[in-house]
């Protein structure tokens, strides 16, 4: 069984984040061949775990922690957590250290003064994103790992202590910052080391002490052209729209980000139009070009994304982008706000076009339900739901379902009967709609992706078959069930 998973079911049991009954069902309903996000998506599409910032948090831990083997015992069969789950991992690692990784004095931070470590912290941040890592973790009681193409690796034996990892990951904050890291235990910020090295930084406290995780930002804007998306001129036309709303989904770590940078970027340049963003934290820089685009970070520009989108609409916005949409009232004023004439663009972690609607509309009350469903059915222009799964000559590939509002969709959502969906836009590909597991399939046809890959990432079992005549017919990890 995946090391990752057992130790995101121990991590998750400790925080009481879901019972061992549920880990049980995630893990039957998944099959043993999936892997950790898949796991993570399934918690959060059966509405066992809400909280997603802390399950990606706890998510982080595990694969941290599983380099090192698996967690002591079984979790799923243990009636408590092994003592030894609460240490940190000693001795040798069964992930060898990346001797090509970038280098750091880790063993000489004591001796390091504040200066000279932010120095260094910053030539390593600097490093890392040119060796290609998308993600660099300094954490207490663990040897420093990189992430290259989803791969964790530590680029040191020294394991931090508690003292060395507070420090490493709070150096670079100014004193106002660190005061807020301290107070609320949790920080997500935006780090810039000069126009061509952002990152995205997440800093919280774990039983061992602090830790950081540190995401690289690309460079440049991307290009919708460069991400590998199937079926651009869909995605352009969608893009075209004056009013409604627009959903780019997936699971975590699977480009949301990015795809979102390359649309404004788009808009940026083929409109001359108002473009409000809200992002938590802002990760690409956007500069006005034919539009005038107004970028607002939750925490220093806005309370919530609630409040933002509240605001936004006094601001005399075109374009409304949300970098997340995760609760009642954001969803509510999002949905609004793409009724009254503007374009509205979010976010969300949701594994499909079918449980994207079915998070969308479960979230308001049953007194609400016609009433949503009807401004939904409006409103929507369509989803865009992506993955990036392990390419065969190394990197990630994307793979994207597209789901484009029309009259059939419409009804289906209007009616509550999205279990319907799927056989709706297997019937809409002249209007550039695709399904996730038939992406899968022409991605294997084109040797981009290995079968086990491949299988993982369908669950119907008449492509199953075409994949692997003799493939299981069981429901890969992060699959949601017929409904």
């Amino acid at each position: 069984m995946n090391n990752e998973i057992l130790w995101l079911i121990r991590l998750g049991l400790n925080e009481k984040l879901f019972t061992r009954d549920q880990a049980l069902g995630v893990m039957r309903a998944v099959g043993k061949a999936g892997q950790l996000m898949d796991y993570a998506q399934k918690l959060i599409d059966d509405g066992i775990v809400t909280d997603v910032a802390k399950l990606e948090t706890v998510a982080g831990d595990a694969m941290t922690r599983a380099a090192g083997g698996p967690p002591p015992g079984n979790p799923l069969l243990d009636d408590e957590p092994a003592a030894e789950a609460d240490a940190p991992a000693a001795g040798g690692s069964r992930n060898p250290v990346n001797a090509a990784a970038p280098k750091f004095p880790f063993k000489e931070i004591a001796s390091l003064d504040d200066q000279a470590l932010a120095a260094a912290l910053r030539q390593l941040l600097i490093d890392t994103g040119k060796f290609g890592a998308s993600d660099l973790h300094l954490s207490a009681g663990s040897k420093p790992f990189i992430r290259k193409h989803r791969a964790l690796t530590p680029i040191t034996d020294h394991n931090l202590t508690e003292q060395e990892s507070l420090r490493l990951n709070t150096v670079l904050l100014a004193e106002h910052q660190k005061n807020v890291f301290l107070e609320r235990r949790d920080y997500d910020l935006a780090l810039a080391l000069g126009p061509e090295n952002r990152y995205r930084v997440n800093l919280m406290f774990h039983k061992w002490g602090a830790s950081g995780s540190y995401r690289m930002v690309p460079a440049g804007i991307p290009k919708l052209d460069d991400l590998g998306l199937r079926n651009l001129d869909t995605i352009r036309k969608l893009l075209t729209y004056h009013n409604g709303l627009i959903l780019i989904t997936g699971p975590v770590g699977a480009g949301k980000t990015t795809t979102l940078a390359a649309m404004v970027a788009e808009l940026n340049e083929q409109r001359t139009d108002h473009i409000i963003t809200v992002e938590d934290p802002i990760e690409v820089v956007q500069t006005p070009k034919g539009c005038n685009v107004t970028q607002r970070e939750v925490g220093p520009h806005t309370k919530s994304f609630f409040t933002a989108l509240k605001g936004a609409l006094r601001e005399d916005p075109d374009v409304i982008v949300i970098g997340e949409l995760r609760d009642l009232e954001t969803i509510e004023m999002a949905i609004s706000a793409s009724e009254t004439g503007h374009l509205v663009i979010g976010t969300m972690h949701t594994s499909d076009a079918s449980t994207t609607l079915n998070r969308l509309l479960d979230v308001f009350p049953p007194a609400q339900q016609t009433q949503i469903r009807a401004s939904v059915a409006e409103s929507l222009r369509g989803v865009v739901c992506q993955r990036l799964l392990p390419a065969t000559g190394g990197g990630l590939v994307v793979a994207c379902e597209i789901m484009v509002s029309n009259t059939a969709i419409q009804a289906l959502i209007r009616e509550g009967k999205t279990a319907g969906l799927r056989n709706t836009m297997e019937t809409g590909v002249k209007e550039g709609m695709c399904i996730m597991e038939n992406v899968v399939l022409d991605l294997y046809n084109q040797k981009k992706i290995s079968k086990e890959t491949a299988l993982i990432n369908v669950s119907t079992k008449n492509v199953r078959q075409k994949i692997e005549p003799s493939a299981s017919t069981a429901a890969p990890m992060g699959t949601p069930a017929k409904k």
